[in-house]
Formats: structure tokens, sequence, C-alpha cells
């Protein structure tokens, strides 16, 4: 009787629990089923992004290669180079050497953009040293066809020129004169004041914009060349001192300007005087450009009775790169008359003598040797002057 009562409590307890395992069951599979149904789901998504992912890389894959081909054979293979179709286009040439000389820069730009000096040594062109002729003048060029004469028939590769004139005058010139579009922006420009030093500021600026031109020669509208094109080229580009004359005059003309305002930057036993007609390698052309330091003391204390253009250029050389300079100039003067302007040459001066005394007027150093060709250009020459000069210059003068 115990025994079949106590049977009878198990297999009762045994029929309770059997429904709750069969519903744990069910759960349990039923959340398995639901896992793989969001696994499968899962992987078929992933196969599909994969496969659209891989063909947007392998059509941009393809793309790059070939924009990589097209500038490897285009731009750089066989040195063939993208032609510039657009204004404003980049392209090497304008770079190292602006098709116009018009532009709209204010001075301080100007002098920015050309005071950029390349620091690779070897030049990605082929880079023949010019001789930049800058020409200061207040308006026509009275000797244009002497000078004319003197650059016909040279590479243009070896020169170019430049002209500074008061704003508003139009140099008349044809466009097969050498001349031609050659003019500068300018600003007005007053005898015995600072103006004078940045008119010739702006003028190394504007050539130094050309990375070709290595030396630069300051001229006015009476100077003069007195040898022929190939002698002042190579005389020039082979020199290894500029041309700026820088020395002590005692003089109240010489140290009778200096100001004692201008210690302690400036100091007397510095201060020099020179001809304001230079010549000078790139190399100090962008040093004076870039100065402004000492160009403020000069604008600030030397006023009349001090000229600027005859003492600020020779005294800054003579104070930091005496070393690079012959300190003479190869532009003849005449102070003789001994008054504020040199001596003018008229048509009755011009004789083959003459020409001559200028062409050897003394000795002087080049590269350290003594030689007798110490002036490559003279002024003050009139107008009356030009056509003795034209009748001359083959004979004399070489052109």
């Amino acid at each position: 009787m115990v025994r079949s009562k106590e049977k009878d409590d198990l297999e009762s307890r045994f029929a309770a629990t059997v429904p709750i395992s069969v519903a744990d069951s069910s759960l349990s599979l039923f959340k398995l089923i639901s896992t793989l149904i969001l696994f499968v789901l899962g992987v078929v998504i992933g196969l599909v992004s994969s496969s659209h992912i891989d063909r947007y890389f392998t059509y941009e894959g393809d793309q790059f290669r070939s924009e990589r081909f097209y500038f490897q054979t285009e731009q750089f293979g066989h040195d063939k180079v993208v032609p510039c179709e657009k204004e404003e286009c980049l392209s090497i040439e304008s770079v190292i050497r602006p098709r116009d000389l018009s532009h709209g820069m204010t001075d301080d730009e100007l002098i920015w953009r050309a005071s950029l000096v390349p620091q690779k040594e070897e030049f990605p062109f082929r880079r023949v040293p010019r001789v930049a002729f800058m020409f200061l003048t207040r308006g026509p060029l009275p000797m244009l066809p002497l000078w004319e004469r003197f650059f016909s028939g040279q590479g243009v590769e070896k020169y170019s020129i430049y002209v500074h004139a008061l704003p508003g005058f139009d140099l008349n010139v044809t466009n097969s004169s050498v001349f031609y579009r050659r003019q500068i922006p300018s600003q007005v420009v007053k005898w015995g004041s600072v103006s004078l030093v940045d008119a010739e500021k702006r003028l190394l600026a504007n050539a130094l914009l050309d990375f070709s031109n290595e030396r630069f020669i300051l001229l006015s509208e009476s100077c003069i060349p007195i040898y022929n094109f190939p002698t002042v080229y190579k005389y020039l580009t082979e020199s290894v001192h500029s041309f700026v004359e820088s020395y002590d005059d005692p003089s109240r003309y010489g140290r009778g300007r200096y100001s004692r305002w201008m210690l302690p930057d400036i100091k007397l036993a510095e201060w020099r005087k020179g001809s304001q007609w230079f010549e000078m390698h790139r190399t100090l052309a962008v040093k004076i450009i870039v100065d402004t330091k000492y160009y403020t003391i000069f604008k600030k204390y030397c006023k009349p009775s001090c000229y600027p253009d005859e003492h600020y250029i020779p005294t800054y050389l003579r104070k930091f790169h005496g070393p690079l300079n012959a300190n003479r100039t190869v532009t003849y003067v005449d102070w003789s008359e001994l008054g504020p302007h040199p001596a003018t040459f008229k048509a009755g001066n011009i004789t083959q003598g003459f020409i001559e005394s200028l062409r050897h007027n003394g000795t002087c150093s080049y590269n350290s040797q003594e030689t007798s060709i110490c002036f490559l250009f003279a002024r003050k020459f009139d107008p009356t002057a030009l056509d003795p000069l034209l009748n001359l210059a083959s004979q004399v003068m070489g052109f």
C-alpha cells in the first residue's frame, strides 16, 4: 500500500514536470531558429554589400590607374608638356619670365614677389644669363635710335629692357622696336627725394621677376653705350664684382650730409657717397630691394641737402656687402663744372677723339687685373648729339 502510494506520488510529480520541460525546449528551439535566420540574413546582406564595394573600388582603382598613366605619358614621359590654354593656367614660362610687364601689384607686393629666391641650384630650363637694361626717364628716350642700333642683331635671350617713366607717359614706338611694351607700372619721381630710390627699387624688382636676368644696369634717357653689345655683355656677365661707386667724401658734399640722428645704425665712418648710375649682380639686387630698415632711416633723415640716391645704396653696400663691389661705376659722367648737375654734351662736342677719350679713360681693376676698359656707358648727352653719334657709332663704337 505504502509503495503503491509512493509510486503514485512520483508519477504525479513527473507528469507535472513534463509540460514545463517541453515548453522550455520549444522556446530554446525557437531562439535557435531565429538566431540562424538572422545570421543567414546577415551573411546575405554582407555578401551583397561586399560585391558592390568591391566593384566600386575596382572602378575607382581603374580610374586612378588611368589618370596616373595619363600623367606619366602626357606630362612627364619623353619631355612632353601639356600646353597652357587658359589665361590663368600656371606654366613654368609664366613663372620664370612674365609675358607682360604690366601688373596690378603694389610696390610692397612686387618686392615680396621679386625677393623669392630659388633654393635649388639647378634650373629646370635652359638659362642664359641676361643683362637687364633699366631706363629711369621722365619721358621720351631721345637716344632711342642709337640704342636700337646697339641691340640690333643681338640674341634676345641675352638682354631685357625696362622703362620707368612718369605715370601717364606712353613710350611711342612701333611693335618691331625692342622697346615695345617695355614700360613698367610707375610712380611720380622728384629729383633729390627718396622717390628716386623708390624708382630704382621698382625697376630692380620688376627686372628680378625674370629669373634669367643676372646683371642690372641703371641708365637715364641721356645715357649712351660707348662699346658694342658683345663687349658690354661679356664685361658684365664675366665680372665677379658689381659696379657701384662708393667712397668717403670728407667735404660738406659728403660727410657734411650725414645726420647724427642715424646713430647707432649708421655711423659717420660708414657713410658713403657715389654715382646713382649703378650696375649690380642679381644677388645684390635682391639685397637692395628687401631692405626696409636702412631705407626707412634714409627716408626719414636724408633730405635736401642730403640726396638719398647718392648715399643710400653706396652706404648700404659698404656696410654689409663691400667685398662684392668694385667701388666704381661703369657709366662716365663729367663733374668738372662743379655744379649740382654734370656737364651736358651737345652736337658740337661729338667727335671721334671725344668718343675715344671716353672709351679709354685711364686704367682700373677688373677681376683683380688692370684694364683700360673702365666705362661702358656715358652721360649726359643732349638730343642734338644723336645724329653725330649715329654717324660715328659703327666706326668708333663698333655697332
